[in-house]
């Protein structure tokens, strides 16, 4: 399938693409309108949507997916079709800046790639904008209730998904008034609360050594497809997962670090696997 080129979508008009980055469960998708209205981004992409004024204008939202595998795949744009529908509205869009939430520097730089669009520019990191207090809460709220956050009302999510509603919140903005600019506006966005089928799991410390095994080869996979994973052991403490992952593959890694590697792993097993990652170790042998 041939994709578009950047130049193609966005010809010569300038676009300035802002990440949103932290560790899964900190709170991005329920601050990312407060990013947007700051820099005045009329886009966010946030795990598979594209969404404009609190309304999905393309794509298809990771959180719907039944499982690890699929989820991954969906946030990371790799469904052709998927992939193509978000080029194809972009493409019709008109916007000079555009938001991408990722859980890591990396993650939000490969997402910017995939839709044809310019490396970011500025980064946000969620300890930005939150404190440890409300970082530890959205934690907290994640890993012992499941429950995800997207940034769109209610009824944009129920039309297709309703079976992973789960409840309502709604957000504060204060924006100065052009006129009066001395005067603040208070309005309110509204976000969905959702439990997703993929975090309907096992508690994270009886989760099997085989699952965790069959999403980390699942994660390397995106990356090289020869790679395989021989072993994988692990300790679980308060502070989540400590994993050493025993790979092997028939060439010599290049143009990644193993670091990439290990940060892949743990964004996505902490995301889409509600395991909470305290380390990982990637041992890599090559054979002849």
């Amino acid at each position: 399938m041939k994709f578009l080129s950047l130049s193609a979508i966005f010809g010569n008009r300038p676009v300035k693409v802002y990440a949103l980055v932290g560790r899964s469960g900190t709170g991005k998708s329920f601050r990312a309108q407060l990013v947007a209205d700051k820099y005045h981004i009329p886009l966010i992409v946030d795990d598979g949507l594209l969404i404009r004024n609190d309304r999905i204008i393309a794509g298809k939202s990771a959180k719907q997916e039944s499982n690890f595998l699929t989820a991954v795949k969906r946030a990371l744009f790799q469904d052709p079709d998927h992939h193509q529908e978000v080029l194809n509205a972009l493409q019709t869009e008109r916007f000079h800046k555009i938001l991408i939430i990722g859980t890591s520097d990396k993650m939000a730089t490969k997402i910017a790639r995939r839709l044809n669009l310019p490396d970011p520019s500025q980064i946000i990191h969620i300890e930005d904008i939150a404190t440890k207090e409300e970082i530890d809460t959205a934690m907290r709220i994640r890993y012992s209730e499941g429950k995800h956050v997207i940034p769109v009302p209610p009824i944009q999510i129920t039309r297709n998904y309703p079976s992973i509603v789960y409840d309502s919140i709604r957000v504060g903005l204060q924006k100065r008034l052009a006129f009066l600019p001395f005067i603040k506006k208070v309005s309110a966005v509204e976000k969905t609360l959702v439990c997703p089928e993929f975090s309907k799991q096992e508690e994270a410390s009886s989760i099997s050594e085989a699952a965790i095994t069959q999403m980390v080869n699942h994660c390397l996979n995106e990356y090289a497809d020869t790679m395989k994973v021989s072993k994988v052991t692990y300790e679980y403490s308060n502070e989540g997962y400590d994993l050493d992952i025993y790979v092997r593959t028939p060439e010599t890694i290049s143009g990644v670090s193993i670091a990439e590697f290990e940060e892949f792993i743990a964004d996505s097993l902490e995301k889409y696997g509600g395991i909470l990652i305290h380390k990982v170790n990637l041992h890599v042998q090559a054979w002849s």
